[in-house]
Order: structure tokens, then C-alpha cells, then sequence
């Protein structure tokens, strides 16, 4: 066996060597965590794996067959030829150039609640901060062509629970996706986008500027590397690792047939909670939801109706000592709240809520209507507005 300490010319610590051969391991094209695994154990330890002979090789893969798992002549060629120590320090040099980490299935730091789905990537890659295992996170996920309605109901939803901690997932996709990570945001919370392409590649290429800024609260996560295309056949991939990292799936908008439905079957499987947002019924979005909820997936109203199952969350309502007003934990942001305040049971004109709250008009409107979406305020006579609560 080659020394550990001189390789072909290197010179790198126990330590370096360690992340070398993980890194190998990870990227041995074809190669699905199980296998790997397997190898692993069956030589002993990773660094055996790396330096074993073809002959050994054989064997391993002849007895692993036994235990039905099959290794085929093209994935032993794949160890052979991945062992290349050349490509593999410029791989770990460009990702450490470019802020681009990694964890593998032998890191203890690997996200656990995908250890035991259904094919696991034995490597993520990662760009922010590593996924925090011991938080609650929720997907929420939708259609791309989403209506208004839609893309308002996902910042509204996802903003409501980051402000109570749960973590935000989803696929930084058009639409439904881009919608929740920005409410997450807003909200000063925590979210990760998963990726159907390499960790480098922001796609679609318009969300750039979100791609980066939940580097700062959250990260984004790929188990394909730099430089790999978004192939259409990534992204149903991807989905199982939306729905692994999460402890349920809300569904926001999708047509009968729709790739969310690919999430939801997905942590079906994983035995994830499924939650669905209703809608009309003649709202060819809202099939695929109004199809959940027939099906048992759990009807979203309010952001309590997810709480609920998450976190100690008695009440969504609670009274300030101080005041005597009701507040609305967890749901509004300051300026909501403000504009909440100021509107009673009698019916108030919008311009005498302006003069109230001192909001331009165009702003106070924007508040209205999400206040009017979250079901909190209607209008009884044209542009008054009055509570619900």
C-alpha cells in the first residue's frame, strides 16, 4: 500500500488525506451511496477502498453480490479510474476558490434525516451554512406559472412559520419555489433552495440575486457538482431530497398532473406530513390540491394548521398585557401590524387609514391586500375596510 504521506509528489496531513479519499468516494460517477457504503465496510475503512487492488475489487464486489447488492464491470472501472490524485486536488482546490463546501455520509455533520431514505447521496455539496439538523423544516412547493394569489399565499405561508423557526425548503424554481425562499427572507428566516444542477449554476438564471442572499440566511444544496447542467432529469432527483430534509410538504398551487405531485409521492414514502392550500374548483392550479386533501393531505387555512404539528404552538392569537391589543404572533410583520391596528369593527375609509398609519397609498394598499389574503380584513363597502377578528 502507498504511503499516506507522500503521494505522487503531495504532501498532505492525516487529515488531508481523510477528506481526499472521502471526496473520491463521493464523486465516482454511477456510483449510488449504497455501494459505496458497502465497499467502505467490506475493506474496512475508506483509505483500504482507495488503494485496494483490481483483483480485490473483484472480490469485494463478488461478495457484496452475495448480499444483493451488484457492482457492474463499468462501476469497478469507475473506482479505478477515479483514483487520480491529480484531479482530485484541483476539484477540492476550485471548490475551495469558489466558497463551496461538502459533507458526505461519513461526516457527522450530514443532514440525518436523509440517512435512511431511499437512495441518499452519499455527497452534498453546499454553498452557506450547513443544513442544521436539529431544527423543523417545512417544503413548500407549487407551480412555476402560479397566479397571483399563489406567489402571495407562498410569502405569506413561508414568512409565517420561518418568524416561529422552521426552516423553509424548496427548489428556488419560478414561481411557487422562488415565492416561499423570498418570504422566508422577508422574514429574517432561514431557507435553502435545493438545486437540479451543479452547486455553481444558478438556474433559473433571473433568481441570481436570491441564490445569494439566502447564501446569508440558509444555503443552497446540490448533490451535483460544478459545472453540471440543469438536465431535465435532475430535477424529479432532486425532489427526494426537498422531501428528505423536510418534516412535511406544503403544496401551493399544481395542476392534477405536476411535478410538486413527484415531492408529495416522494415523502409519502419517507412518511412526511402533507399539506395542501385549497382552491377554487374550477382553478385548473388548484386540482392537485383539492386532489391532496380528498386523499387525506391536511388542508392549509392558516399557518397554525402547520404549527400545530411542529412546534408547542397554542395559540396563533394572543393579547399584549400592555395594550390590550391583539397581536398576531408569528403571522405579521411590524408595518402589517400597524395597518391591522388601525382598523376596528366599524368600517374605515382607506384615506383615513393613510392619515392613521401615514403610509403612502400605494404601500397601504399592498398591506391591505395581504391582510385581506391572510382572511384577517374584508371590505363590507368598497375601499372600507373592516376586521374579521
Amino acid at each position: 500500500m502507498a504511503s499516506t504521506g507522500a503521494v505522487r509528489g503531495y504532501k498532505m496531513n492525516t487529515d488531508g488525506m481523510q477528506e481526499l479519499y472521502k471526496y473520491w468516494a463521493g464523486t465516482i460517477p454511477g456510483l449510488k451511496a449504497d455501494k459505496i457504503t458497502a465497499m467502505i465496510d467490506r475493506f474496512g475503512g475508506i483509505e483500504d477502498a482507495f488503494y485496494a487492488s483490481e483483483k480485490a475489487l473483484e472480490d469485494m464486489a463478488k461478495k457484496c453480490g452475495e448480499e444483493g447488492i451488484r457492482f457492474t464491470e463499468r462501476e469497478l472501472k469507475a473506482i479505478i479510474q477515479g483514483r487520480n490524485f491529480d484531479a482530485i486536488k484541483r476539484n477540492l482546490e476550485y471548490l475551495k476558490e469558489h466558497g463551496i463546501k461538502y459533507v458526505t455520509m461519513l461526516d457527522d455533520s450530514y443532514p440525518y434525516k436523509l440517512r435512511n431514505i431511499y437512495d441518499p447521496p452519499f455527497l452534498l455539496y453546499f454553498k452557506g451554512m450547513m443544513f442544521p439538523s436539529d431544527k423543523k423544516a417545512i417544503s413548500i412547493v407549487g407551480a412555476r406559472n402560479c397566479s397571483v394569489y399563489g406567489m402571495e399565499t407562498a410569502r405569506y405561508l413561508a414568512g409565517a412559520l420561518a418568524r416561529e423557526g422552521i426552516i423553509i425548503i424548496s427548489g428556488l424554481a419560478r414561481g411557487i419555489d422562488s415565492h416561499a425562499h423570498i418570504g422566508a427572507l422577508s422574514a429574517d428566516g432561514t431557507t435553502y433552495g435545493i438545486m437540479g444542477c451543479g452547486i455553481d449554476i444558478c438556474y433559473p438564471p433571473e433568481n441570481i440575486n436570491l441564490y445569494m442572499d439566502m447564501q446569508q440566511n440558509g444555503g443552497i444544496i446540490s448533490e451535483y457538482g460544478p459545472g453540471i447542467n440543469p438536465l431535465p432529469y435532475h430535477f424529479p432527483m432532486r425532489n427526494r431530497i426537498i422531501s428528505g430534509l423536510s418534516d412535511g410538504i406544503a403544496v401551493i398551487e399544481a395542476k392534477e398532473k405536476s411535478g410538486s405531485l413527484i415531492t408529495v409521492d416522494l415523502g409519502l414514502e419517507q412518511g412526511r406530513n402533507i399539506y395542501a392550500v385549497p382552491g377554487r374548483i374550477t382553478d385548473k392550479l388548484s386540482a392537485g390540491c383539492n386532489n391532496l386533501i380528498k386523499m387525506g393531505a391536511k388542508m392549509v387555512t392558516s399557518p397554525q394548521d402547520i404549527l400545530e404539528d411542529l412546534v408547542d404552538y397554542a395559540k396563533v392569537l394572543r393579547t399584549d398585557s400592555e395594550s390590550g391589543q391583539i397581536k398576531l404572533a408569528g403571522l405579521l410583520d411590524s408595518r402589517e401590524q400597524a395597518v391591522y391596528d388601525a382598523i376596528g369593527l366599524t368600517p374605515v375609509h382607506v384615506e383615513e387609514l393613510a392619515l392613521l398609519t401615514g403610509f403612502e397609498l400605494g404601500e397601504l394598499m399592498e398591506h391591505l391586500i395581504s391582510l385581506e389574503l391572510k382572511d384577517l380584513i374584508c371590505q363590507p363597502v368598497n375601499s372600507r375596510y373592516t376586521r374579521k377578528l
